[in-house]
């Protein structure tokens, strides 16, 4: 297997450092030309020091002199327009699309539009660019993989089906904080960032604990497996050791499983359609002995069930769903909302959205900052 040159897009967030894991642990195979951050100077000086990248973003101009002057020889981005330039170089083989919201779009349309093999470990890229991403996808013959575990595990599942046609897509998901409990006016944020089973960055954790995270998944898998709204369905599975399954015509179901690791999605596609050794600890399945699935409550995760209606209402309101959403889950984290009001203040915006088409990033992007304006003012006003 020749060396891949690779670029990374949110290097310092928990997919970009499990990335470079996979990178550290497979000398030889991987070169970094390419490392793209936000606020975390300290971890992306870390990361040019272990890896020498040739280019790198960080989002303000201080913290890119900073960087300049220890690292002369660097080429530096910084900035909206820095990230117009960077998104656009293609002096490499694989980009790993992890940035946070949907500030990833146009990122990832850039290295669409330029061809190019593109891991895909943001979940509001699809869920906000849906068809456009798709369509750009075909007409500039780039590739599209998924690092998130379970559209991996989908991938994995339909490997060697080719032509058999799906019946339907399992989507597992954990449950979060509050499947076996009551959801109340007094959740506070420290209940709902306490995930059973993942560690990741908060506005995930809390999308989990509504479910919205399952919800963005499933969108997900409508535009990546182009599937229809009633060949999705959410299964509850507490243990995360299924990571998704897929039923075909005939009955017959294929599973994912393994160990809880987002390591090995993020390597499989890094060497897809091939797999790498990892030192994660295998299953044994005779200690777990059984497997548990349940099916969710849509009245009780009222966020699911809206983003199960978006895919029927059309693209435009998968695009209020996220952008609504991103601003409540900053809202109650800033602990000017409750809990239980995320999904009734993004229903709310549903019913002020006029369907309509949405034919580029630039048409995207403009109603995404005006529904994002819209929140802000509806729960100001409340």
């Amino acid at each position: 297997m020749r060396m891949k040159r690779v670029a990374i897009f949110g290097s310092t967030g928990s997919i970009g450092t499990s990335t470079l894991k996979v990178v550290e642990e497979n000398p030889g195979l991987f070169e970094i030309v390419t490392l793209v951050a936000g606020k975390n100077i300290e971890r992306l000086i870390e990361q040019i020091k272990q890896f020498a990248p040739k280019h790198v973003y960080i989002q303000s101009e201080e913290d890119a002199n900073k960087i300049k002057s220890e690292f002369k020889e660097l080429d530096i981005y910084f900035g909206d327009q820095g990230m117009e330039d960077i998104s656009n170089l293609t002096d490499y083989d694989l980009a790993v699309s992890a940035l946070v919201g949907v500030a990833g779009l146009s990122p990832t349309y850039n290295m669409i539009k330029n061809g190019k093999t593109v891991l895909l470990a943001n979940k509001e890229v699809l869920v906000a660019g849906g068809k456009v991403i798709m369509d750009a996808t075909e007409e500039y013959g780039a590739t599209l993989l998924t690092v998130d575990s379970e559209h991996s595990a989908i991938l994995q599942c339909l490997r060697g089906e080719e032509g058999n046609e799906i019946d339907k897509i399992l989507l597992t998901a954990s449950g979060g904080p509050f499947f076996d409990k009551e959801i109340t006016p007094e959740i506070t944020v420290e209940d709902a960032l306490n995930h059973p089973t993942w560690n990741m960055g908060k506005k995930v954790t809390i999308d989990s604990a509504t479910m919205m995270n399952k919800g963005f998944e499933v969108i997900e898998a409508k535009w990546l497996f182009d599937v229809s709204y009633d060949q999705i369905e959410v299964v509850v599975h507490r243990q995360s050791l299924v990571h998704s399954m897929v039923q075909f015509k005939d009955g017959s179901i294929t599973a994912n499983v393994g160990p809880t690791s987002m390591q090995i999605p993020i390597a499989y596609a890094l060497t897809y359609p091939h797999r790498l050794s990892n030192n994660i600890e295998k299953l044994d399945l005779f200690e777990i002995q059984s497997l548990h699935f349940y099916k969710p409550n849509l009245e009780k995760f009222k966020c699911l069930r809206l983003a199960f209606n978006s895919i029927k209402l059309g693209h435009s309101y998968q695009v209020v769903l996220n952008a609504a959403n991103e601003i409540c889950v900053e809202e109650f984290l800033n602990r000017e909302i409750r809990f239980i009001d995320i999904p009734d203040i993004i229903e709310e915006m549903f019913k002020r959205h006029e369907k309509m088409e949405l034919t580029s990033v630039e048409e995207i992007l403009k109603l995404d900052s005006k529904v994002k304006e819209d929140t802000r003012e509806y729960i100001k006003s409340k």
